[in-house]
Order: structure tokens, then C-alpha cells, then sequence
């Protein structure tokens, strides 16, 4: 599939998700693929049970996850809990699935790797966090991969994995943005990846900016999505605050790509900035290539940092990345520690 075609496919399957009305022929969709949705309520029932059966991991296992598919700040957030927990002298380390690498064994991944095999996001999380990252569709092979390699870690944590049964896991955190539930139905006729009531189950809801919580839930944290500076992607220039960014990149042409699950939220950060450039989505996961970038008629070409690590090798002068950090809220830092502590033996 083109990007140009993935774009607009993706583009749709949100208008389906969270449209307050969609129109009628998606109306009409959403109404014939609801047969396929109790398909996904019985394998994430019969997920949810499998998960009961297994033993207390050892060291303690935390997931950071999505109810919706698509991306709600999770990987942000997990940066910023394990770099908060190592600085109250927990050893954490991170395990991610590697969407979309050309490699799907359990690997480690290292700052420097090659994204095409590392993966995007486990290759962000390398570079943010400094911390020791595995990868792997298997994430319970992953999590041993990396405990063979670390084996002083006392916390792994997860960057979703949710509803990866095979992952026995001491605690959960659901993550929801803006978008909440969507129009509350299941894949594919809308964004849950399982029952929104499994997330009363889970041990805490984080929440993105002012978002609502989409279920009641008695344990709920607030985190919010900050830019923290834009990075020359080819090393060509030191990093600029952003508004510094903005007044160079004043009166000349600015192209923004994006290959996130939500790319409006980034350009709308960068108008936030007062930049107002030309939009491109290039589809979730989808890698800005070379001829793409060169087609590009713009005097600086502004990305996400997870875009940034799959074109470092063929970026020119033109490209910069938004690099963004989550803030959580610190009673969700002290609760975690206080329950990792407590889950982690003497």
C-alpha cells in the first residue's frame, strides 16, 4: 500500500472511530463490520482469563498500555516512568514489541541500532532513556532475552501490551487521550481492542492532558505531553528551544510529516508553536523515504522524534524533530514506587 493510500485509509478508519457522525455509508459500515467486533470481545475475554492463571513475575512486571488501538502518549510515558523510577533508585528496564522491524526475534536493543530492524519505538526508548531496552513479538521472550543480558534489573516495563496473554505482569495501566473510547465499540468496528470494562479491572487509569476518564475508576492519574526542543536530525546544527525553532523557521516554507497514530496532535503542537506548515501524514509507522524527502519543497522539514530515528541515515540540513517529553503526575511516581517496592522481594 502507498503511503498516500495508507494515509487516506487511516484518515478514514478515524472519521469511522470518532466521528460524532460519520455520515451515513460509514454509519452503514460501522453496522456490518459489528458481527467481526464479537469476534474480538471473545478473544479479549478469553485473554483476560488466560492472564489468571499465571504465577507473580519475578522481578515485578508493569504494563503500560492501550484499550484503543492507535497511539494515546504511552510511549512518552513510558520513557518518563522508568527514567523517574531509576532516579528513586529502582533498576528498571523495557520491553516493546517492535512494530513494523524487519525482525520480530527477541533482541536487545541498543541507542545506535539500525531502526529497520530495532524498531521505532524501542529504539526511541533506547535513546531517551538510556536504559536497557528488549524487542520482540514475543514479549515474554523479549522480557527473558533481557534479563538474561541484565539480570540486576528489579522492575521491567512493558510499552503496551495489554492484551498480550502470554505476559504474566504485576500491575497495569491503562492509557486514554482526548479520544476516550471512540464510539465505544470494538475492532474493527471501532477502537477498543477489548471491553472498555476491563479497565475498571486494571490497577490505574492514566490520563492524557485534560482528557476524561472513559469509565469510573477509583485510582486515576493526570500526565501531559510537552515539547521540549527541536534536534537537527543530521547533527548539522545544536538543538533550539522552541522558540527559538519558530524564529528561525519564520518566513520560510515548513513541511511537517508525520508517521504517528495521531497526527494531528502533533500539528497542532507545532501550531501552538506558531509555525503553520504544510501537513503530510504519512500513515502509522510509516518511514519518510528517501525520494519522498527530497520531493519535499520546503526550507525545513519538521518531524517526531519517532519518525526522526527511521530517516537519521539519509536526512539532510532541511529536517529537524520535535523531541517531546511526558510529564507525569508525581502522585502516579510515588504510588508506583510505593507498589513496585512493595512487590519486589528484600
Amino acid at each position: 500500500m502507498s503511503p498516500r493510500l495508507r494515509s487516506r485509509v487511516e484518515s478514514l478508519v478515524r472519521r469511522l472511530w470518532y466521528a460524532h457522525d460519520p455520515g451515513l455509508p460509514l454509519r452503514a459500515l460501522r453496522t456490518c463490520l459489528a458481527p467481526l467486533s464479537l469476534v474480538t470481545a471473545w478473544a479479549a475475554r478469553r485473554s483476560r482469563l488466560r492472564l489468571r492463571t499465571h504465577a507473580a513475575p519475578r522481578p515485578p512486571l508493569l504494563v503500560v498500555g492501550n484499550l484503543v488501538a492507535g497511539g494515546a502518549g504511552k510511549t512518552p510515558l513510558v520513557a518518563a516512568i522508568a527514567s523517574a523510577l531509576a532516579a528513586r533508585g529502582l533498576h528498571p528496564g523495557i520491553v516493546a514489541s517492535g512494530y513494523g522491524a524487519t525482525r520480530s526475534d527477541a533482541r536487545l536493543v541498543h541507542p545506535g541500532d539500525d531502526p529497520a530492524s530495532a524498531g521505532d519505538e524501542p529504539l526511541l526508548l533506547a535513546q531517551a532513556t538510556g536504559l536497557p531496552v528488549a524487542a520482540g513479538r514475543d514479549r515474554r521472550a523479549a522480557v527473558a532475552r533481557l534479563l538474561a543480558a541484565h539480570p540486576q534489573l528489579d522492575l521491567v516495563i512493558s510499552d503496551d501490551g495489554l492484551q498480550h496473554a502470554a505476559l504474566a505482569r504485576s500491575v497495569e495501566l491503562a492509557v486514554f487521550d482526548d479520544r476516550g473510547a471512540g464510539n465505544g465499540r470494538l475492532l474493527p468496528a471501532g477502537p477498543l481492542r477489548a471491553p472498555l470494562a476491563q479497565a475498571a479491572t486494571m490497577d490505574a487509569l492514566a490520563l492524557n492532558g485534560d482528557a476524561p476518564a472513559p469509565i469510573a475508576h477509583p485510582r486515576q492519574f493526570r500526565f501531559r505531553i510537552e515539547p521540549l526542543r527541536f534536534v537537527a536530525v543530521d547533527g548539522h546544527a545544536a538543538p533550539l528551544e522552541p522558540q527559538a525553532f519558530a524564529q528561525r523557521a519564520h518566513g520560510h516554507r515548513l513541511v511537517a510529516v508525520a508517521g504517528i497514530a495521531a497526527p494531528q496532535r502533533f500539528f497542532a503542537t507545532l501550531r501552538a508553536l506558531g509555525l503553520q506548515p504544510q501537513c503530510v501524514e504519512l500513515g502509522d509507522h510509516a518511514t519518510l523515504d528517501p525520494a519522498a524527502l527530497a520531493a519535499l519543497p520546503a526550507s525545513f522539514v519538521v518531524m517526531t522524534a519517532k519518525d526522526a530515528v527511521k530517516c537519521a541515515a539519509w536526512a539532510d540540513s532541511r529536517c529537524w524533530a520535535l523531541e517531546v517529553q511526558a510529564v507525569p503526575d508525581p502522585a502516579l511516581i510515588d504510588w508506583l514506587t510505593e507498589t513496585i517496592r512493595g512487590r519486589t522481594p528484600a
